[in-house]
């Protein structure tokens, strides 16, 4: 037991030493641009409520809503007797909302995909994933014991190259919509054209899409203007939506599949109704409302204008998510406690959930954000480059050039 508790005891310490420990914070009254954190108020760039949802009174007045109707647990799993009418009608909802036949209620992302992928492929046939996406589908994939292949970030042609010499019976390629540690947004059509080509199917895991890209926020894929039968579609619901939850749409005889086979749909019980009923005031207000994906825009325009002279690359992206490179773990650690210093919270993000050499301040816009907010943060990051800036050079220290940061990742 003592050797045991030693050797964990000597990874801990050795995560510390690597600039790779992670610290929770204690966050007090709900979430938006202004938070207390650890007992003082901050400004805060870091939580995914793209749209200042999660704090909304239309929210909060159909979850109290749904309280009084459902009461607090669904008390089972879908299958048995949890699967409440007000789930029933956000599923509908959720598959008018994106354009596809069928929706599939899940208690969060990483679910979804561990249930989706296992119940799609198996030993046999072939998974293609994208090098940059999320853990969740990275261990779907893993879990499913089909070949797992990972192919360079967005790079089509290697797609294409493992599509055109595969023999396998099943091929599915998987990629996030919107990569949440770069805020770039993956090349759908093209993966598409190559799942008709070579007889694919694609899973999109939009969790950083949904609610802000497309027509009234209704994703990637409308962004693109695509549809098709090939295409899974998942959307998380705690991030842009404000809430909690995710759903996989897409073909009625796909997600009747997924009812009888995704594991993590089967075997747990299922969520809250009063979550589904804060979900649909979601919907109605993203038909009716298209005024916080506008702002947000400009939110995004507005810094990079204001962090283009930085010595640090934030990199091109125009969805919420603004990744400002650094490279070094310690800089991003000392940048992230420079700021916080002044109030604001930006958390700095490391190896392993970014390639190594590529530590970065995550910035998360919202469309709860004013300018004024947004001038605030770019001041106080042009302070800390002018406290880091050494040297006749003209360089930061750790800065790496932009070509090592695209060899990382």
């Amino acid at each position: 037991m003592s050797d045991l508790m030693d050797q964990i005891s000597a990874q801990l310490m050795q995560l510390q030493e690597q600039k790779l420990f992670r610290k929770r914070r204690v966050v007090d009254g709900p979430q938006g641009p202004l938070l207390t954190i650890d007992g003082k108020p901050t400004l805060a760039f870091s939580n995914n409520d793209y749209l200042g949802l999660a704090n909304h009174p239309a929210l909060i007045a159909a979850a109290r809503d749904g309280l009084e109707r459902f009461g607090v647990g669904a008390a089972s799993s879908a299958l048995i007797s949890g699967h409440s009418s007000e789930c029933e009608a956000l599923e509908i909802a959720l598959a008018g909302f994106v354009g596809m036949p069928r929706a599939l209620h899940f208690s969060n992302g990483y679910m979804a995909n561990m249930g989706v992928i296992p119940a799609l492929v198996g030993p046999g046939d072939l998974v293609l994933s994208d090098r940059l996406n999320h853990a969740c589908l990275i261990d779907g994939a893993r879990l499913s014991g089909a070949e797992f292949r990972v192919y360079p970030h967005n790079d089509v042609a290697k797609v294409e190259q493992q599509l055109a010499k595969s023999t396998h019976p099943r091929k599915l390629i998987i990629t996030d919509g919107v990569f949440s540690m770069d805020g770039d947004i993956a090349p759908l059509p093209e993966l598409l054209a190559l799942c008709e080509k070579y007889d694919a199917w694609l899973l999109v895991d939009d969790a950083h899409g949904f609610g802000v890209l497309g027509p009234q926020g209704r994703g990637s894929l409308a962004h693109f203007g695509l549809a098709s039968w090939r295409v899974l579609y998942m959307g998380t619901l705690g991030k842009a939506a404000g809430v909690s939850g995710a759903f996989v749409a897409g073909d009625a005889t796909l997600i009747e599949w997924l009812v009888q086979r995704a594991r993590t749909y089967v075997f747990t019980t299922a969520s809250p109704p009063m979550l589904a009923s804060a979900l649909l005031a979601t919907l109605k207000l993203l038909e009716t409302e298209d005024w916080r994906q506008q702002h947000l825009r400009q939110l995004v325009q507005q810094l990079h204008d204001g962090l283009a002279t930085l010595p640090w690359q934030l990199l091109p992206s125009e969805t919420a998510i603004q990744a400002l490179v650094v490279g070094d773990n310690q800089l991003a650690l000392d940048l992230m406690a420079d700021l916080l210093a002044q109030g604001i919270w930006v958390p700095a993000i490391r190896p392993p959930t970014v390639p190594k050499g590529t530590a970065r301040l995550r910035i998360s816009l919202s469309a709860a954000h004013t300018t004024e907010q947004v001038d605030q943060l770019i001041t106080a990051l042009h302070a800390a480059a002018a406290k880091y800036f050494a040297g006749e050079d003209g360089k930061a220290p750790a800065l790496q050039s932009k070509e090592k940061i695209e060899e990382a990742s």
